[in-house]
């Protein structure tokens, strides 16, 4: 049966350098080539926390070197790390395709998610971005940068940044027209370039919105039928890292509403994830949303792999 599926893929799907990435892009590529070989028409969302980082501190750098650069603001290095992150996945997954004899379009779309410009998380840094560091680097980071700093998850410290809610996916009209001419799209990299409304212009907004969060906004807004977000680990597990974890084949709305008032899951790391699964499935009849690790997106979306979140 043909299933539209919204594909989120997280930072393992694309590695933590240049050259990771371009190794990183060929695995993921074989995963989502599997889904589209079985029928199924996929959109593809992606993460960009350690890119833009990466992109906004050597922009950062540069201006120190020479003053009479411009500082670069967060969205336009957000822009850039679509651009870049679209780049591999589109030349990697055209190869795969084509290696398996499936001639089929595959395009990135430069894709803005417009926020609320009085939104109170643009006061609140909560979004990890950059490389993971010791606590005295993090400490030396601030003191040279201003950048906030935060412990993330147990997995070391990262500069976060604001993370408002996305309201509206700009170019959602052109994402759905080239799907439904049977393209496959890349689009809302790294949460989507965050803009407010300024008359007839989009602003751009010093955030990164998270993409888990859009990806769910826009599996509702194409009538997915699945959300699937590819990530490390291939299950969602509740007390984690202690005697009793337990991984988890599935979850209700119920089950997801009472684990996260335990406390279950990390806020810098599963908890988005769950929530926007739940949002997605809540928000229609028969949707499904599974968390799975990225090698097991076929068996996921066959339920054998991975944990399925499904209405009450």
């Amino acid at each position: 049966m043909k299933r539209k599926i919204v594909v989120a893929l997280g930072g393992n799907a694309l590695g933590k350098s240049l050259t990771e990435q371009l190794a990183a892009v060929k695995t993921t590529a074989r995963a989502i080539a599997d889904l589209i070989e079985d029928g199924n028409e996929v959109v593809i969302t992606h993460g960009n926390g350690p890119q833009v980082g990466r992109i906004d501190s050597a922009m950062a750098a540069l201006c120190r070197e020479d003053s009479a650069v411009e500082r670069t603001p967060l969205s336009m290095c957000v822009a850039m790390s679509q651009a870049y992150i679209g780049y591999d996945i589109q030349n990697a997954l055209r190869e795969e395709l084509l290696s398996r004899g499936i001639r089929k379009p595959v395009a990135t779309i430069v894709t803005q998610v417009l926020v609320d410009g009085d939104d109170p998380a643009l006061l609140n840094p909560t979004k990890p971005i950059g490389k993971f560091m010791t606590a005295e680097q993090a400490e030396a980071e601030h003191e040279k940068l201003g950048f906030t700093m935060r412990e993330d998850a147990g997995r070391g410290w990262r500069r976060v940044v604001p993370s408002p809610e996305p309201k509206k996916i700009v170019e959602l009209d052109a994402i759905r027209a080239s799907v439904e001419d049977g393209s496959v799209v890349i689009c809302c990299g790294g949460g989507g370039i965050p803009v407010k409304k300024v008359g007839n212009f989009h602003k751009g907004v010093g955030a990164v919105i998270d993409k888990d969060n859009v990806s769910a906004l826009l599996a509702d807004n194409l009538n997915a039928d699945i959300l699937m977000i590819l990530t490390a680990v291939d299950k969602v597990k509740i007390n984690y890292g202690t005697p009793k974890e337990l991984s988890l084949d599935s979850m209700t709305l119920e089950d997801v509403r009472r684990y996260i008032a335990e406390g279950q899951f990390a806020p810098g790391s599963m908890l988005p994830k769950v929530e926007a699964a739940a949002r997605f499935v809540a928000g229609g009849y028969g949707r499904v949303a599974v968390i799975a690790e990225l090698l097991q997106a076929g068996d996921a979306v066959k339920g054998k792999a991975g944990t399925v979140i499904f209405g009450d």
